[in-house]
């Protein structure tokens, strides 16, 4: 199949989707304000400090916590430090290639990482051991099995599982028994996907192929913003985003529940 069959496939494909809009359907039967079913496992990684497996309708990310010692940054020398990878296999989709990270891994990420470091969900102040010297560094590391739409929502959540039930690891090096991470409460992110009219949360694969534009927003307990993201060349008009970010902390607040309360 070469380009223009795949232009056709996705034109016919687009079409398809506009028609069901209008008719104030989604491929799948949901409504365009609801989201797909949600299953949170936690602890599945018994080499991890912390891990979490979590689907959104067919999508599928494992997320796994480390945690080592290491140099604080400059400008936060008395507070511990966070990173975040993401990993798309080949076995996950067919539209993933083998490689080095992709710009798509990088934004995944680093969307993951702004929604955890502006909630202020891990007290970072209080993995320092020594002021300027050590403190430890939490890595996030997101795999995605089964890819069906809508990695932002599912790694976050992933994510914020993993870390809720995350240990530090201080008997390993000598530091005395191992404690809880100092978390308080996750963020939750909600994505928005629009295409001609249509603006739908929690798109599947097919809805985020045929898109022009994809709104993501990460909401705290009190339902503030803490990071937003805009994909994609369409737009959304300034009415649009802010009735998606009133739906947003509408749903943010229902899957919260499924975190239920920190361990």
């Amino acid at each position: 199949m070469d380009i223009s069959d795949l232009a056709r496939l996705s034109s016919v494909k687009k079409d398809y989707l506009l028609k069901l809009a209008k008719e104030g359907k989604r491929c799948d039967g949901r409504k365009f304000d609801e989201y797909r079913d949600i299953k949170i496992e936690s602890n599945i990684l018994k080499n991890a400090e912390g891990s979490a497996r979590v689907k959104i309708g067919n999508t599928m990310v494992i997320a796994g916590i480390k945690l080592e010692i290491g140099e604080p940054y400059a400008d936060s020398p008395d507070k511990g430090a966070l990173s975040t990878s993401a990993e798309l296999p080949p076995l996950a989709s067919p539209e993933f290639e083998p490689g080095p990270p992709t710009p798509e891994a990088i934004e995944l990420a680093r969307v993951v990482d702004r929604g955890i470091r502006e909630s202020e969900y891990i007290e970072m102040e209080k993995l320092c051991i020594t002021p300027g010297e050590k403190v430890w560094i939490v890595f996030i590391d997101l795999h995605i099995i089964d890819y069906d739409g809508n990695l932002f929502d599912t790694c976050l959540l992933a994510a914020s599982a993993a870390l809720q039930n995350a240990v530090i690891p201080n008997a390993r090096f000598g530091l005395g028994e191992n404690a809880p991470l100092p978390v308080r409460s996750p963020p939750v992110s909600c994505t928005f996907v629009k295409f001609d009219n249509a603006i739908v949360v929690d798109p599947c694969a097919d809805e985020e192929e045929v898109a022009d534009a994809r709104f993501t927003v990460a909401i705290d307990e009190n339902g503030d913003i803490r990071a937003m993201q805009k994909g994609l060349s369409g737009r959304f008009t300034i009415e649009e985003i802010k009735n998606n970010i009133k739906r947003a902390q509408f749903h943010a607040s229902n899957i919260r529940k499924l975190l239920g309360e920190k361990k």
